[in-house]
């Protein structure tokens, strides 16, 4: 690719975070979105308008992403589909010889996450996980800090994600509405009744296609406590949990405790703790937005001694990570910042706010084709998305799961095998070999 070339980015799943995607490419003068791509051709409609109001290239539009794929013209994909079809499409794009950024979890159960690492490493594919924290500026400083000793052995790390999550109610079947392709939507999952609790964001909540708050916001968080534990697969994983308050159509866990227990090479162990909660909480070590009063709150300091506007009344969140040492602590937000307390006095350290952009650094990398630039790399995106699948199927079968890291299987459980492997419908199946 010369240095006046455009890259050619087609993005798959334009809703909502697709749109995201869009706008970010949009902005970076490398880049092209020259095609865009949704089984809903409603939301495929005002996407466009949008574009045109943004003064964007209108794009070629699809909605088969397996006709987009035999699109020479494109360079590489940005898929924000729902999470059951995102190690499909990404073994179709290496396949069609097309770079990739995949949104988080690059999949939907442990073993076909596998085979897309099988497939970017097969026809050497530049390949970004979504896992936007990975380039944030001051997370990286964080991990830099900790490498180095700064809160010394750390020992435990504990994931963050609490959100408010109102009940979804119930939805009836109803006939599919005009302009959505639902067998395209449905893809690899099982052809079910239409309804809009199995459509539109609500998707998050069903098992054949989502993965519950783990597997949506909590993604991030995981893969910042095991980057930050310095880990890769758990050889123990226990979860208990439920789905409390509501009684809806939601099929996940709204409260999950989970904990993973690692062991390094020389024989030390670490353990991660993880928990979801769904509805009115606190905050944990500063990180979060508690539920303030109408009047708000004063404007707080930001990086550089930046004030900040003052923050409107809002529910409570608390989204982000702790990692425990010998000579103190370290909170992440998952995004922009981490702060620092030390000693047995718990006397604030370093901190820092600043964020990165995981977008740019994919075009990057696949104008410069150097995969060790990477921020997010697909390795490590699959070992962080095994550890949401390995959770919720602990929760699901009720038991502690031993596990082998190395063959990835779990040791004498062939259900909770069989869980992580996944089923598929004709023709969207993933590959026994890529």
């Amino acid at each position: 690719m010369g240095a006046n070339d455009r890259v050619q980015v087609a993005v798959v799943g334009l809703r909502g975070m697709g749109w995201g995607h869009v706008q970010r490419y949009g902005k970076m003068p490398d880049v092209s979105v020259a095609a865009v791509c949704d089984v809903d051709e409603n939301i495929l409609r005002e996407r466009l308008a949008d574009m045109e109001k943004l003064g964007m290239p209108k794009p070629k539009t699809y909605f088969d992403v397996r006709k987009l794929l035999e699109d020479k013209s494109i360079d590489a994909v940005s898929v924000a589909t729902p999470n059951h079809w995102h190690s499909l499409i990404g073994i179709w794009a290496c396949q069609a010889g097309k770079d990739a950024y995949i949104e988080k979890p690059c999949s939907h159960n442990l073993w076909e996450g596998r085979q897309l690492v099988r497939a970017v490493a097969k026809y050497n594919r530049i390949f970004q996980h979504g896992s936007n924290s990975r380039s944030g500026v001051a997370i990286i400083e964080g991990m830099q800090k900790m490498r180095d000793g700064l809160i010394g052995d750390v020992y435990m790390a504990r994931g963050l994600c609490y959100k408010v999550r109102d009940t979804i109610g119930k939805a009836p079947a109803e006939p599919v509405p005009e302009g959505v392709h639902y067998d395209l939507w449905t893809g690899p999952a099982p052809l079910k009744p239409f309804t809009r609790n199995r459509f539109h964001y609500k998707w998050h909540w069903i098992w054949d296609t989502g993965n519950g708050d783990l597997g949506n916001q909590g993604i991030h968080e995981m893969d910042v406590a095991r980057w930050g534990l310095g880990v890769k697969l758990p050889t123990k994983i226990s979860a208990i949990g439920g789905h409390f308050m509501f009684d809806d159509d939601q099929e996940t866990p709204n409260t999950l405790n989970a904990a993973f227990e690692f062991k390094l090479p020389s024989g030390e162990r670490r353990m991660l703790e993880f928990e979801v909660r769904h509805w009115l909480t606190n905050t944990e070590a500063e990180i979060g937005t508690p539920a303030f009063g109408s009047e708000g709150v004063p404007p707080v300091t930001g990086a550089g001694g930046v004030a900040k506007a003052p923050q409107k009344k809002q529910a409570s969140q608390t989204v982000g990570n702790i990692f425990y040492g010998s000579k103190g602590y370290m909170a992440m937000d998952g995004y922009d910042s981490y702060k620092t307390w030390l000693g047995e006095g718990q006397e604030p350290g370093p901190h820092l706010v600043q964020g990165g952009n995981n977008w740019a650094n994919f075009i990057e990398c696949v104008r410069s084709r150097k995969k060790e630039d990477l921020h997010a790399p697909i390795e490590e995106g699959h070992i962080s998305s095994a550890l949401v699948h390995l959770a919720n199927a602990s929760y699901r079968l009720g038991r502690t799961l031993n596990f082998d890291p190395e063959n990835e299987q779990v040791i004498g459980d062939d259900e909770a095998n069989q869980m992580l492997h996944g089923t598929y419908r004709e023709p969207f199946v993933v590959p026994e070999k890529v």
